[in-house]
């Protein structure tokens, strides 16, 4: 049963990302050296969905797949999002007090330094690389930091962190005792 909900719940979020992406991509912010990705708001639950460490990559491959990146993109792009996914994992793992606003620093840092070096070497975009850094940056800062932080109160207050994090501590007794 509790594979059977890590799987969906993967699923689900691999979807959303893609689609989130897609909405991004119609506005030209999905990809460049200036990005918004909507989708980028996800990040934030690893921090406190083990199934989002799985999801939120799988949607970023799927998503740079089908907004037609190049192979380096794809490969990397979804590095990135998994390094981001791992650590924000690690950081809800190990919680402290404003650890909600650190979650979303792994995913920031991981395509802050990856993806310029992407769009610089796969793509040929002919901007500096410290341009790109400052460009992903920002666009990371505001859809992880503020959006993902956000994304993460509205959830907290509607009382879904709460159900998913006895959910994660239900799976892991069953799994002391069995």
């Amino acid at each position: 049963m509790k594979q059977t909900r890590f799987i969906t719940q993967a699923a689900v979020i691999a979807a959303l990302y893609v689609a989130l992406t897609h909405l991004s991509n119609l506005a030209g912010l999905a990809n460049g050296a200036i990005q918004l990705r909507l989708s980028e708001a996800l990040t934030i639950l690893p921090f406190f969905m083990p199934s989002a460490v799985v999801g939120v990559p799988l949607g970023c491959l799927i998503a740079n797949i089908t907004t037609g990146c190049v192979i380096w993109d794809v490969i990397f792009g979804t590095f990135a999002s998994l390094l981001g996914a791992v650590f924000t994992y690690f950081i809800g793992k190990h919680r402290m007090k404003y650890s909600e606003y650190l979650a979303p620093v792994p995913p920031i840092l991981a395509n802050t330094l990856i993806i310029p070096f992407v769009l610089r070497f796969a793509y040929g975009v002919p901007d500096a690389l410290w341009y790109l850094f400052i460009t992903l940056f920002i666009g990371e800062f505001l859809s992880c930091g503020v959006l993902g932080v956000l994304f993460y109160k509205l959830l907290k207050k509607t009382g879904f962190v709460a159900a998913a994090e006895k959910g994660r501590d239900k799976s892991r007794s069953e799994n002391v005792h069995a």
